[in-house]
């Protein structure tokens, strides 16, 4: 290529970055109207069978239904879908999926058939310019979406996709991915990360997994962890490798505790951080959950 050729190319950057954007806009703006912006959720789903039992953290998200405003569709970014690159949902039935093992049969007679939603699958693809998002027709629902979304919205009528954790890649990375995601929220779309921000599994006192209980580090993790948020320090939470050996008990794997990131990424200079279910149950799992409007 020529100089001038070169230069001229680059002088129309900008204007095809502006393009792309204004295509997109308008695609959003086709699929997905206009509303009130959304509320941005964290929600801790520990045991599965909270889908099933009756206590105060599914109480809360009951109570958290009735809350929000009713959204038009839900994308959740679930710890238990886990990809190399980046995937959403896409299909107009997601199936329930039951990723788990050891439960009662009760908790595999569950079905949540919440439709999904094509047209949001589409228009998330288009926002995230960060990498390039894969349709995916063969996931569904797991139970880090549908053991929570059920007791908010019983009902399953609301659509429901989730965008999937690219294992490949740094909460750096994660963080930014989702702050592309914000011109979601004035579209009726709440989003739902679901995980937890303390969870060892190896470290779990089994007995007491119906009791509210702590380990030592487990709490001091969880402490920290509401400090940095509450002050708005999230490069330490970003960091989480840095803080030290409460933190490296608490999240021996990362899948579980970065949809938190994605909530927190999206928070608006504005906005409140309201916590509840911020109790420890079992020594190692922590129901922290939280809402941002």
């Amino acid at each position: 290529m020529k100089r001038k050729d070169f230069i001229k190319t680059l002088g129309l950057l900008p204007l095809t970055r502006a393009m792309t954007d204004l295509h997109t806009l308008n695609s959003l703006n086709e699929s997905l109207p206009n509303t009130e912006k959304m509320p941005v959720l964290f929600l801790g789903h520990g045991s599965p069978m909270n889908a099933i039992e009756e206590n105060e953290f599914v109480s809360r998200f009951r109570q958290l239904g009735k809350e929000v405003t009713k959204p038009k569709v839900i994308l959740c970014v679930s710890a238990h879908w886990e990809t190399r690159g980046t995937k959403v949902t896409a299909m107009q039935n997601p199936p329930t999926i039951h990723d788990f093992g050891g439960f009662p049969q009760a908790l595999f007679d569950v079905q949540y058939p919440a439709p999904g939603s094509p047209e949001l699958a589409k228009a998330t693809k288009e926002l995230i310019t960060k990498t390039d998002v894969e349709l995916d027709h063969h996931w569904g629902l797991d139970h880090g979406a549908w053991s929570v979304i059920k007791h908010m919205y019983p009902d399953a009528d609301v659509p429901v996709i989730q965008l999937s954790l690219d294992y490949t890649k740094s909460p750096q990375y994660h963080f930014e991915l989702a702050q592309q995601l914000e011109k979601l929220r004035y579209k009726g779309v709440l989003i739902v990360g679901s995980g937890n921000v303390v969870h060892n599994l190896r470290k779990v006192a089994w007995g007491k997994l119906n009791e509210t209980y702590a380990w030592d580090w487990a709490q001091e993790a969880n402490d920290k962890m509401k400090s940095f948020i509450m002050d708005g320090n999230y490069n330490a939470l970003i960091d989480y490798h840095k803080q030290g050996s409460s933190f490296a008990l608490s999240i021996p794997t990362p899948e579980h505790y970065l949809p938190l990131l994605y909530t927190l990424a999206l928070k608006g200079k504005k906005e409140e951080v309201t916590l509840f279910n911020d109790k420890t149950v079992g020594g190692s799992i922590s129901m922290m959950s939280l809402r941002i409007a």
